[in-house]
């Protein structure tokens, strides 16, 4: 078993926002803990997905002491799109790109109108920003372009090549939406890819992209594949993606070219639980590892079973979860733990950072008073997870 150490970095909130999508990146330094920055946003509470500028807190010292929150505002303030639309970023995922020296962040860009999401079409894409560890500030973001009409790599674990080439995954608009005259795209059909991007320290582009993983639109909101995560384990690379009513894997020789993507389930081939939510990887040099949500673990009371946040060792070859290994990273208080990042900071430490969204399940999903009953107060947790020696 993991050994799995939880600490709440901050607590409280005011009832009219709270801290969502923490995720870090860890800086390394030669002898000394890395410089680690976890990014994150203040969400409206009576609102879907409003979202206000990135800030970040950051800890030299492995965790004992952060400091912040501090707002970014000036990298990642709203931008002007147009007839009364503005554009800003979410779904970040900070993490250290060691070929050019340089902590590189991603996620996707979000229409605004009237401080709410428009219900008319606005395209969206992948926004990337750099990190100055000297002036603890991020440049001002830029969005990458790529050949899709509309794509974003929002919540997202990519992987670093040893040449510095990047595979992102990202999730994009299928052409048909388009071509259907779709009112608001981005609640249509979804296929998802892996791009192969390079990164000279400033700007990220685009290079090539492998085959597009889609599945039949069934009428639901977010059918197909969204929110892939990537990783490699031994001579292998693994993507794990989000859809409605399962969670799905498939893997790939080369990190372009995956086989048809399986639903995810335990060893013993029932299935796995996670649904409308997002999956992601740790690795440890000697196994793999899923981070997932789940049904089925005395959690009707949180909005789309989003807590407790469990972890558990994956079979490579079979593709599934072994039951026996499943722990609790984060317990279930109330409020969901669904949107999360994976840190790593050696070969046998990674920090999941994960806070409690403090929306409910209708029919009012804005009365965080509900997730209160429970204990949740919005904490913000570190869990830091280390294979046993």
């Amino acid at each position: 078993m993991l050994d799995i150490e939880c600490h709440a970095i901050l607590s409280g909130y005011d009832r009219k926002t709270c801290w969502v999508h923490p995720r870090a990146g860890a800086i390394p330094r030669p002898g000394q803990p890395p410089v680690v920055v976890l990014t994150m946003h203040a969400m409206r509470l009576s609102g879907d997905d409003v979202f206000y500028p990135i800030c970040d807190m950051r800890t030299d010292d492995g965790g004992k002491s952060w400091t912040g929150p501090r707002e970014q505002a000036e990298a990642f303030a709203r931008r002007s799109a147009g007839e009364g639309v503005e554009k800003g970023v979410s779904d970040w995922w900070p993490a250290w790109h060691a070929a050019s020296q340089r902590l590189l962040g991603i996620g996707h860009t979000v229409p605004y109108s009237d401080d709410n999401i428009p219900g008319h079409a606005v395209s969206r894409s992948t926004a990337y920003a750099v990190y100055d560890d000297e002036a603890g500030a991020w440049s001002p973001w830029q969005a990458l372009e790529t050949p899709f009409p509309e794509e974003g790599a929002g919540s997202v674990q990519r992987l670093d090549l040893p040449n510095g080439d990047i595979l992102l995954p990202t999730y994009f608009v299928l052409p048909e939406m388009f071509n259907r005259g779709i009112e608001n795209r981005w609640y249509s059909q979804f296929g998802s890819a892996v791009m192969r991007c390079r990164f000279d320290g400033e700007t990220l582009r685009y290079i090539e992209h492998g085959n597009e993983l889609t599945l039949p639109a069934d009428g639901n909101m977010h059918p197909g594949f969204v929110e892939p995560s990537l990783t490699q384990f031994q001579d292998r690379y693994f993507l794990t993606l989000r859809n409605t009513r399962r969670g799905y894997v498939t893997s790939a020789k080369d990190g372009l070219h995956f086989d048809e993507p399986r639903g995810w389930t335990f060893d013993d081939g029932s299935d796995l639980g996670n649904y409308e939510t997002q999956q992601h990887w740790l690795a440890m040099p000697d196994a793999l590892y899923l981070v997932y949500t789940r049904r089925g673990a005395d959690n009707d009371n949180v909005a789309r079973h989003r807590a407790p946040l469990f972890i558990g060792q994956v079979d490579p070859e079979r593709l599934c979860v072994l039951r026996d290994t499943e722990q609790i990273l984060v317990p279930n208080r109330g409020a969901r733990l669904g949107n999360f990042g994976v840190t790593p900071i050696s070969p046998t430490e990674s920090w999941v950072t994960v806070a409690e969204w403090m929306q409910t399940t209708p029919p009012d999903p804005f009365d965080c008073t509900v997730c209160e009953q429970y204990g949740s107060d919005n904490s913000v947790f570190v869990v830091k997870v280390r294979a046993n020696k």
